[in-house]
């Protein structure tokens, strides 16, 4: 036993340049639920699906970084999903932009997604 205190969460929070336009497009294409904007006009958002949150905040210039651009072989966030076929499907019906199909890895099976500001997102089963 520890007293340790417990946590319970995280949620990735993507810089983007219209955090609307992000928030709509996780709804849209992802499949998740928009929880709140801030501010008028938005300047953060944040979105859930599962329990499992994603925070966008709206860039200070018309530029934003991912993770690609620091580090060739990179994600901006990984999702796993055990039912990594069904949310494949889901995802290609609703015209996602699928970098790489399904793919056999040694730590399972992945494919990747591009978002709507160039993030690149890994789904693993």
């Amino acid at each position: 036993m520890t007293d340790a205190a417990e946590i319970i969460g995280i949620a990735p929070q993507f810089v983007v340049k219209d955090v609307i336009k992000t928030a709509e497009y996780y709804r849209d294409v992802f499949g998740f639920s928009i929880i709140s904007y801030f501010l008028d006009p938005p300047v953060y958002a944040m979105v859930e699906r599962n329990g499992f949150q994603i925070h966008f905040g709206k860039a200070d210039s018309d530029r934003i970084h991912t993770n690609a651009e620091i580090r060739k072989i990179s994600m901006d966030c990984i999702l796993w999903v055990p039912e990594i076929e069904k949310f494949f499907e889901e995802v290609k019906s609703r015209n996602a932009d699928i970098v790489e199909e399904i793919v056999n890895r040694g730590y399972g099976r992945e494919f990747i997604l591009r978002d709507c500001d160039g993030h690149t997102i890994s789904v693993v089963d």
